[in-house]
């Protein structure tokens, strides 16, 4: 049995093993899980009993194939030290921002570790996470493709280089940070005109995401899926020529190169 541990159950290693179970990916029983706080785990216990539970990730690691590092960066060495031989001949997927193919080749390739660097996002939590692979890993094929399978359970997949990955991280890694932003403010708006905060938030929400699956659904680029809602001398360009001035797109990417930029410095520490 192919037993898949994870360390770290908070928002984004708990988005993974209830995407994990939900989806049927793995039965409870082959699915370990690791945290100092308890609560974390009982948060998934009580729906799934037959989940095997640790608060040690050596623990962990003495029954399970494949390791999940799902805890912040500056742990990540923390976490190997402790498990040190116990690695040997697993496969170890990393989700830590800033952890590169480098560092991860460093640290467990004298232990033995296969290894691969993986960048989801938080809508893993819905099932519609973004999840990118790093092309530059040292799985098995066997073993890349239940990686894959796992995360795809989870949403979309894609496999990428690892020159690529600061602009994943500025892309799909952190957006949803500044989608939350953008539906915030639009139902503000909606509050502004009259309606109930509730109803604002729910519409506003629906039209990101309907907005979202026509692009994916349709493979037709944005901009002219905007110009198809911008009817001449109508309410819609004029509120486009607002956004357009106030600098909407240019300030929408010179975050993304700030968000890139810290990624890169992250991986150089």
């Amino acid at each position: 049995m192919n037993r898949i541990g994870i360390i770290g159950v908070g928002n984004m290693g708990g988005a993974i093993a209830r995407g994990l179970l939900e989806a049927g990916t793995v039965r409870p029983s082959q699915l370990a899980i690791c945290d100092p706080h308890v609560e974390a785990l009982e948060s998934l216990t009580q729906a799934w009993p037959e989940i095997t539970c640790f608060t040690a990730a050596d623990a962990l690691c003495e029954v399970s194939q494949t390791v999940v590092l799902a805890v912040k960066p500056y742990l990540v060495q923390d976490v190997i030290t402790q498990c040190g031989d116990l690695l040997a001949d697993k496969a170890v997927i990393s989700i830590a921002a800033g952890i590169t193919v480098d560092k991860l080749k460093a640290m467990l390739e004298p232990l033995g570790a296969r290894w691969l660097r993986v960048m989801p996002n938080t809508p893993a939590m819905v099932g519609e996470a973004m999840t990118a692979f790093c092309a530059e890993h040292t799985l098995t094929p066997e073993e890349f493709a239940f990686a894959r399978s796992v995360f795809d359970s989870l949403g979309k997949t894609a496999v990428l280089p690892e020159r690529m990955f600061d602009g994943v991280i500025a892309l799909s890694g952190s957006s949803p940070a500044y989608v939350y932003m953008l539906i915030e403010a639009m139902a503000d708006a909606g509050v502004r005109e009259g309606i109930p905060w509730a109803e604002a938030c729910r519409m506003a929400a629906q039209t990101v995401l309907g907005s979202a699956l026509m692009v994916l659904n349709t493979g037709t680029h944005p901009a002219a899926l905007r110009n198809a809602v911008c009817s001449p001398a109508g309410t819609t360009i004029d509120a486009v020529e607002e956004l357009e001035r106030k600098g909407f797109r240019a300030a929408v990417m010179d975050a993304m190169a700030v968000c890139a930029e810290k990624s890169r410095e992250m991986g150089r520490r």
